[in-house]
């Protein structure tokens, strides 16, 4: 089994400076110029990569820092995918409310050479030094979901998807595979798909109103393990590929509930991923039972939050992954926040010194639980 993911890891995002939020919002004003955010960004991606460096973390990201949402970004730049404005979001959170926006197709999805995300990768490598790299994107099950099951109501698929939903999902997953070697070719070895779509699909009152539209989540979640599958199958041998499913992060709220059952079977036994990042920092989350299903990926358990400062008891956490052994053998389990610190530029409702704390509470406690890390 390869050592990613590792025994404390982390999901990517991290909270922006406060001088990078300014140059955003100064470039959206047209104060400054394209380069001149793209300078600050680098200084910020810098000085965030020595910080993940000096905690410990076997494998850094670049934050996110370039990102206005952790799926958007990526999302819209692929060929044949439109970003929308819209005066509400697509899900409904429990509290602080994101810009609304969504997709629609335009023409054939594909993955675009000049995909500003490799330029990103390929700054973030070359300032790394030695450690490993991680890369995260979002889940191509995140491009169908949004466009066309949270949209359902109106989605008008286009003349090359009509009558034809099984050309659109071989066209996302030959796009993500383009994306896979593109990023391979620059160095990266460690690859994560962000999902929420198996949050949603955890969720019972989503799971209803789902069917009273006639969407059967089910179905519609064996379809998306099958591409991801054919996006995995195709991979280099020595790449590893990352799950991390999410029940929303966006200012400390969340917009998904329930545990993993109505998921364990279609997901947990039949995708081919090396690792799932699984959330269980709250009773939202439901309790470890269905990690029964696991085959023989290593799975991160999100005990820690990223929502709130406060540091958890480290007994307690190391109680909840000898807990977790009932189901998964301590050698597959690894730790980590349950989610990123800022998905969305806005960023959680914690403090920079927060996040390094929980950081380094998580590399105490798997220092103690795991003897190889």
């Amino acid at each position: 089994m390869s050592q990613r993911p590792y025994r404390y890891d982390i999901v990517g995002s991290f909270l922006r400076p406060a001088y990078l939020k300014e140059a955003r919002a100064q470039f959206a004003n047209g104060e400054i110029s394209k380069d001149e955010l793209t300078a600050v960004e680098d200084k910020a991606i810098k000085e965030l990569v020595e910080k993940e460096k000096t905690v410990g973390l076997k494998a850094v990201t670049d934050g996110e820092f370039r990102r206005r949402m952790w799926h958007l970004d990526f999302l819209e730049e692929l060929d044949g995918v439109q970003h929308v404005d819209q005066t509400n979001w697509s899900v409904e959170f429990k509290g602080d409310k994101p810009k609304g926006a969504t997709l629609t197709f335009t023409d054939k999805v594909d993955f675009p050479a000049d995909h500003p995300f490799l330029s990103h990768f390929a700054y973030l490598k070359s300032i790394a030094g030695d450690v490993d790299l991680k890369q995260t994107i979002p889940s191509p099950s995140m491009l169908h979901l949004i466009a066309c099951v949270r949209s359902s109501d109106t989605y008008q698929p286009i003349a090359r998807y009509k009558d034809n939903e099984d050309l659109l999902l071989d066209n996302i997953a030959k796009a993500y595979i383009k994306a896979v070697h593109a990023f391979y070719d620059l160095g990266c070895r460690y690859l994560q798909l962000d999902d929420t779509s198996w949050g949603e699909f955890c969720d019972a009152s989503k799971r209803k109103k789902y069917a009273q539209k006639g969407i059967n989540v089910d179905e519609v979640g064996r379809k998306y393990v099958k591409m991801i599958n054919q996006i995995i199958d195709a991979k280099p041998a020595d790449m590893t590929i990352t799950m991390h499913i999410c029940r929303g992060n966006f200012r400390s709220t969340w917009f998904s509930s329930g545990g993993y059952e109505p998921v364990a079977d279609i997901l947990f036994k039949n995708c081919h991923v090396d690792g799932f990042f699984l959330e269980y920092d709250s009773d939202r989350s439901g309790d470890f039972r269905p990690l029964s299903f696991i085959q023989n990926q290593r799975v991160v358990l999100g005990l820690i939050t990223s929502k709130f400062p406060e540091l958890e008891d480290p007994e307690a956490v190391k109680a909840r992954i000898q807990e977790a052994t009932t189901y998964v053998p301590l050698d597959q389990l690894c730790l980590s926040t349950q989610c990123g610190f800022s998905s969305t530029e806005e960023g959680n409702k914690i403090t920079d010194e927060d996040q390094w704390k929980k950081l380094a509470l998580i590399k105490e406690i798997a220092e103690e639980v795991w003897k190889d890390c």
